[in-house]
This record gives C-alpha cells, structure tokens and sequence, in this order.
C-alpha cells in the first residue's frame, strides 16, 4: 500500500515525465490529501455503481436540470450547481466542485483532466482496502452495459474486469438485457466463488420462487454484516419484457422487511441494502422498511457528497447515491460497538485519472481486451466545434445530436430518443469517434424506427413519459428522463395533474392537430419483432457526411411553474 508521502512522490515524479496533471495537483502541497482519508470505525464498505462498462477515463458533464418537487424539492439529489455546493459546503472553484456540478465544465474539464477508468479506479480500491482491512466492495448494477466493448463481447470485458477489480457483491439492472440464459450462464460460471449476486425482489413468473439470493453475510472484523440486493424494479418496463420473459421484478417492501428480520435473526449487526431503485425511491423505502442502516443506491446517476439521514418507525437510515461511469468511489465506514452501529464516516470520492496512477494489472488487461477492437473504436467519424453532453431532466445536446441525425436521416417530421442517462461527454474541438457514438447508443435492442402518429398518440407518449418523471410518488417513477424530443416544441408543467402537464404542442410554429398524422422516427423500441437500421449506422451515416457538427442547441421545453426550483441552473 502506497503511504500519503510515497502517493505524492509518484504525483511529483508522473509531473516531471510530462504526465499531464492539472494545477490543484501540481501547485497544492495537499493533493494527496483529497485520498486521504483516515481509517473510521471496524466495518467498511466500498461502493461504485452505473459506470456503464466504461473502462478507459472519460469526461462526463453532471446535470444542470434535475428537478425535485413536493418533499423532494430542496433535498438531495436535486440539487445542482451552487445549490448543491453551498448545501454540502463544497468549495466553489475546487476539484470537488468540478466533479459534483456541471459549474464551468468545459474549462473545468480541461484542467482537471478526465474521471473514472478502471485502471484508475483500481488504485483507488487498492488504497482504500489496504488502510481498511476486511473492506467490502460494492457493485450497484449497470456495469456491463453501455460501451461498445462490452456488447461486442456479450458482457465477458466487464465481468472480468470487476473480478480483477475485487468486487464481492453485486446487484443488477441493465445486466438483464443480455437476456435470462446470458445472465445466469455469467453467474453460473464466472461470478461463482469470486462475486455474489443478490437481488431479494426477482421472483420467476410462474410460482414467485427467488431467482437469485435475496442476500449474504459476510464477516468484517469479526462483525457479521447482511449485504441485500434490490435490483432495478422496473426492468421489464423500462427495458424489453421479452429479455426476462420467465422472472417478475417490483419493488417488495414488504418481502424486504422480512429478508432484513431473517438477517438479523441470524446475527447481522449490521444491515446494508444494495439497491438499484433509483435515490428518490430508496429514500421513500428507507422511510418504510426498518432495521436498515444504510441504502447504498445507483440507477438515478446521482453524486451526492453526504448521505440523506431518512427517520422511520425504529430508527434512521442512511441513504447514498453514488454518481457513475466509474467517477466516484463511496466510501462508508461504521463504527459497530455491543452489536450495532454507534457512529459513521462517508464520503464519495471522485477518481481523478490525473492524480490516480493507472494499476498495472488492470491496464494490462484492459489494453489486452480492447485491442481487436481499438481501430474500430478510434476511427474518427467528424468533429465537434461545441461541447456534447447527455445528462438532464429534458435534453443534452448529445441527444440532440441523435434526434437530428435520426430525423434527417429517416426522413421523420418529429424524434423522440430515450432519457437515457448513461453516455460520455465531449468537449468542443475534439473528434467525435466510433466508440463516442457507441458510449451513447450499444444496447441490445438498438433499432431505429419511422412510425406514423396522430397528434392525440405523440400527447400520451410526452404524457406518460412525464408522469414517470415528476409523479409525487417515488414508487411510479421508474428513474429516467424525459424523452428527448426533435422538431417539436412544447410547454410542460411538471406540478399538474397526470395527462395535464403537456400544452401548446407546436411544430414548426403550428399547433399540433390531434387528429393529424405525422412521421416520428424513433429508436430502441421494448416491443419483441421491432425491426429496423441499429441507432449507431443512422448516426455514423450522418457524422460522415457532415464531417465537422456545429454546436448543438438542445430543443428544450418551456417550463410552468419552476422558477427558483434548487434542481435547475
């Protein structure tokens, strides 16, 4: 393990050699200091969630739009920019305050360099289980989806990777679009005796019997601690049925609440749920299921410094979200004394590639699996002269990006394009590559489709899509963002009523007639039989011919109601 002095050393050394290391490293006498955190307590567990089979470090912009409202208004995680640093006294300016807002990204970026990477991050886990012994590491889900190495290879780079990482626990989302067998083949013969999977709420559709373990325990310094996995309630929603045809998921509060008895029946002192329902939804569980101390959540992409404190019938729970692509390593540690939690420590650390060096074994591996694919994945498709971004209640300017050439390309009047919120950023003046392409778009059912629909049917679909996003109760959201729209233009307020929200529905400056049909082209369709061009060919296609893509004005909605709302810039 690298003490404080020999981890500055290597900063000093790495400057010397040209490695490019931003001010904050170079001229801060403490820049080893943002690591190094002093061991708490007896029990420690590390925790990384949603980084979207990103290997390499990438930059990625975190949100200005990410509207709370009701009870959530004013409380993690809506919170962005100033909002969010003078809440959790992040120094504005700071490296801290770059990784957590989006506040003067582009400059910001280019200072501080690029975030995550498994190399990087490795080192970190490495640091942090080597001053705390025992640690457990965490893995939230949706981590072997979202890059171009990870479909081109079923799944198999990041499998490996987070065995050669050292993750012991895991939970699940976008996993399951591999399909069941895919799933439990990876299970059955390369997680066995190296990762437990966990999710308590997957039962099969015919008799409700438990697809996977609900839970494990694992001993920590002599103190029994009960890891249970929630894995995404909504997947066959929100993702094709047809995938997991044969397993029912949902949300199970009350089938939690009996898992986390049975733990504490068999003596766990402490009681972890590994969730990946989204922050919003864990904090409404943490208020409902009681003997939890900690939720440690993902799905929602949320980097939040502290946790949420969430009272409930029989004590509180802490409730943690821990942003993703690799960016941020949480770090919770529990001081457990006469058998229960008497006090904590937490902080979630950004993984800065410019102040982590780079773990041989893992770049080792990761040069060796991307290498059939690194001409591919380099192979420069246009340049971009503004900045491309996906985060945001309403559109990116990535996503924009998509529904123009989608729009162009299919010929259609209108787009829509899912509110993923997976997907790297780029900055203004750098090369729009395969692999940028395929960060926004590998999924397994990547078809593009041209639909014709009546001005009453494109209403429902905003309508339906927006209740998912701003329903008062956590437990009808599913976690997304809006769809993202091209060509249209439309006023949303997010307080009305279900079915109320979407007005003066305009294109090209006329109003939408209900009656009237029109073409939408759209892509990643969950219905089973969808055919049509994969999003990435439509995309390349348009790249190509464009050659250089001027900056993007992302088609955003007027919105009622929101002024000085703390979840928008």
């Amino acid at each position: 393990m690298l003490n404080r002095r020999e981890f500055l050393q290597i900063l000093a050394t790495a400057s010397a050699a040209g490695m490019s290391l931003p001010a904050f490293a170079s001229s801060d006498a403490k820049a080893g200091a943002l690591y190094d955190i002093p061991k708490f307590g007896n029990v420690s567990l590390l925790h990384f969630t949603d980084c979207h089979a990103q290997l390499l470090p990438i930059y990625f912009r975190e949100p200005s739009v990410n509207i709370g409202l009701g009870d959530a208004r004013g409380r993690a995680p809506h919170l962005v920019g100033e909002h969010l640093l003078k809440a959790f006294g992040v120094k504005p300016g700071s490296a801290e305050a770059h990784a957590f807002t989006y506040l003067d990204f582009e400059a910001a970026a280019r200072t501080y360099g690029k975030v995550g990477g498994f190399a990087h991050l490795s080192t970190l886990v490495k640091r942090m289980k080597a001053s705390r012994p025992g640690a457990l590491l965490l893995d939230g889900g949706d981590t072997w989806q979202g890059s171009a190495t990870a479909l081109w290879t079923n799944a198999q780079d990041m499998v490996d990777a987070c065995k050669l990482l050292g993750v012991d626990v895991m939970t699940a989302h976008w996993e399951f679009t591999y399909g069941e067998k895919r799933v439990q083949e990876i299970i059955e013969k390369d997680l066995k005796g190296h990762i437990d999977f966990v999710a308590q709420n997957v039962r099969t559709t015919d008799f409700e019997d438990p697809v996977f373990p609900s839970h494990v325990i694992k001993q920590i310094n002599g103190v029994p601690v009960a890891i249970i996995g929630q894995a995404f309630p909504y997947t066959p929603i929100a993702n094709p049925r047809y995938m997991v045809a044969n397993w029912s998921f949902g949300i199970r509060d009350e089938d939690l609440q009996k898992v986390v008895d049975e733990v504490r029946g068999k003596g766990a002192q402490v009681v972890v749920v590994l969730s990946h329902n989204g922050m919003d939804v864990d904090i409404k569980m943490a208020s409902r299921v009681t003997g939890v101390d900690a939720i440690m959540g993902g799905h929602t992409h949320d980097g939040v410094p502290q946790p949420v404190m969430v009272k409930n019938a029989k004590g509180t729970t802490l409730v943690t979200n821990a942003g993703s692509n690799g960016k941020f390593l949480g770090v919770l540690d529990f001081d457990v004394k006469n058998g229960k939690v008497a006090d904590f420590r937490y902080r979630l650390l950004p993984v800065f590639s410019n102040l982590l060096p780079a773990d041989k074994e893992m770049q080792a591996y990761i040069d060796k699996v991307r290498s059939p694919f690194k001409a591919k994945l380099e192979e420069t498709l246009a340049i971009t002269e503004g900045l491309l971004y996906r985060r945001g209640n309403f559109n990116g300017t990535f996503d924009q990006l998509i529904l123009d050439a989608m729009m162009e390309v299919k010929g259609a009047e209108i787009g829509f394009s899912p509110g993923f919120r997976w997907g790297t950023s780029i900055l203004g003046g750098q090369a729009i590559t395969r692999e940028h392409v395929m960060d926004q778009t590998a999924i397994t059912y990547p078809y593009t489709t041209l639909t014709d629909m009546s001005g009453e049917m494109i209403k429902t679909v905003l309508e339906d899509v927006c209740d998912n996003l701003f329903n008062p109760d956590p437990y009808y959201q599913q976690g997304g963002d809006m769809v993202r729209v091209g060509g249209l233009e439309y006023t949303c307020d997010p307080m009305a009523d279900m079915g109320k929200r979407i007005v003066d529905m305009r294109l090209n400056g006329k109003p939408i007639d209900a009656k009237k049909t029109y073409k939408v082209a759209g892509w990643a369709p969950v219905a089973e039989g969808a055919k049509g061009e994969p999003i990435w060919e439509v995309v390349e296609t348009w790249l190509k011919a464009k050659k250089t893509v001027s900056p993007r004005k992302a088609n955003l909605p007027r919105l009622v109601g929101m002024d000085g709302n703390p979840g928008m810039a």
